[in-house]
């Protein structure tokens, strides 16, 4: 099933943090893509037996002057038996400020069919192959069940036969010294993971070559902090919050540390065998896996390796269709379990010597521990692949 996510389009001032998440985000299309589609939008509006021109109610206030017609949007709602919709949606006045913001939305679905090379082919996200998930806070789901509806009513069959929604909770800072934005938000959290970064690394983290590495464990650290609450719940942001740092262990950024610590593990592995120290590891058919004794790698293999592809699809398998028009995606699933893994991976490491003194009696222990350590580092990889995070290959 291909899904287009379309959230409202971003304010300019918040695209540049949405580069620097990485996040790929729609923006109003260029050229004359835009008013050609809000031209067809006002031609399907003269056709639509729902339209109607605007009866103002005597002694009413005047309606503002870029009002094109009403639509009755209750009536539709009842005749398709469409569920989940608020019932206080009746009657909408179409402004051309509307109708823009439908056209983007339009536009922002067809350029995912057209330029995402996984996605399905436009012609194939025709009735129930594609589903459309609106992100919205709660604060705008109202309007934009508007736009859904009034799309609907416009373009029938297009790509609104499954849409959806996310609806996330508010973001609150807690006592906020003045209004913060999103920019000001990233470049705070930047500084405080440099600031952290020189603590723990010295002069090293001063490096230019560190400036990708602490753009990456900020990017980290957002997101986490972000998607560590369920999309439905209040997240409360404390801007002073010592746990944004390479310390806490509840962080973005203790996540990627560990992901980094292993590759450090298997690079040092590596060139160990190219010097001719150690042997290259066999293939897993031929490693003595009763050589593992140690309760934190049964620990590892029973709560992370075998139940991760179930934390998987609980996390991140939309519902099969239904009436309603909710959708849930679990996202702290996923980062509870990576901070877990963490923790845990933390303590075995600090514990156990992975790599030991080249002595053949040692290297069947050795080698059953850095087949499991890659499956745990495989496990890392894949979960943060889901939360569009790269792994870090060192700090």
């Amino acid at each position: 099933v291909g899904v287009r996510l379309v959230p409202a389009l971003p304010e300019e001032g918040s695209r540049g943090v949405l580069r620097h998440l990485r996040l790929d985000w729609p923006s109003s299309p260029a050229g004359p893509a835009l008013p050609e589609a809000v031209s067809a939008l006002k031609r399907a509006l003269g056709r639509c037996p729902r339209a109607a021109a605007c009866r103002q109610a005597p002694g009413a206030a005047a309606l503002p002057e870029d009002v094109v017609c009403e639509v009755h949007l209750k009536g539709f709602v009842e005749q398709q038996g469409l569920a989940g919709y608020d019932p206080n949606l009746d009657v909408l006045l179409v402004t051309e400020e509307k109708l823009r913001s439908l056209a983007e939305l339009q536009q922002a679905v067809l350029r995912c069919a057209v330029s995402d090379p996984a996605a399905l082919p436009a012609s194939r996200c025709q009735g129930s192959g594609c589903s459309v998930v609106h992100v919205v806070s709660c604060e705008e789901e109202f309007q934009q069940q508007q736009l859904d509806l009034l799309w609907r009513i416009l373009d029938p069959g297009a790509h609104t036969a499954s849409q959806k929604y996310l609806v996330c909770g508010p973001v609150k800072v807690t006592n906020p010294s003045s209004p913060i934005g999103a920019d000001q938000y990233f470049q705070l959290r930047k500084h405080q993971m440099y600031e952290a970064s020189v603590m723990k690394y010295g002069e090293l983290a001063e490096d230019e070559a560190w400036t990708e590495v602490i753009d990456t464990l900020t990017v980290a650290a957002i997101r986490f902090e972000m998607l560590s609450t369920a999309h439905r719940s209040q997240i409360t942001l404390d801007l002073e919050n010592s746990s944004i740092s390479t310390k806490g262990t509840k962080s973005g950024a203790f996540v990627m540390y560990n992901c980094a610590r292993l590759a450090t593990l298997f690079d040092t592995y590596q060139r160990a065998v190219e010097r001719g120290t150690y042997p290259p590891l066999p293939p897993a058919s031929e490693l003595n896996f009763s050589c593992l004794r140690e309760e934190g790698e049964w620990l590892l293999l029973f709560n992370y390796l075998l139940p991760f592809p179930e934390v998987l699809q609980q996390a991140a398998q939309l519902p099969p269709p239904s009436k309603g028009i909710r959708i849930t995606a679990n996202t702290e699933m996923v980062c509870k379990f990576l901070i877990q893994l963490s923790m845990d991976f933390s303590s075995y490491y600090n514990r156990v010597h992975i790599l030991g003194e080249p002595f053949p009696h040692l290297f069947d222990q050795m080698f059953a521990r850095l087949q499991l350590l890659g499956a745990v580092r495989d496990v890392f990889h894949s979960a943060l692949a889901t939360l569009h995070l790269p792994p870090l290959s060192q700090i």
